[in-house]
């Protein structure tokens, strides 16, 4: 399951993130957003979605919303 499909306001916790992009990794790792984190979706756009961890709110794309696995 990725954030696409996640329920908002619910909170889960981060298996894995799939990018092949190790800049990314590094700055989503900076924000906070690394396997067992918690994360929750605050609500769905058309081609994104907020998220909250570790109380900040950040957009992200639905590109991104999908590599990352919950």
């Amino acid at each position: 399951m990725n954030l696409r499909d996640a329920i908002e306001g619910t909170e889960y916790i981060i298996k894995e993130i799939e990018t092949d992009d190790e800049e990314l990794d590094a700055f989503l790792f900076s924000l906070g957003c690394y396997s067992g984190e918690a994360i929750t979706v605050v609500s769905h756009m058309k081609n994104s979605c907020v998220v909250s961890i570790k109380d900040a709110r950040y957009n992200i794309d639905k590109a991104l919303a999908e590599a990352i696995k919950i």
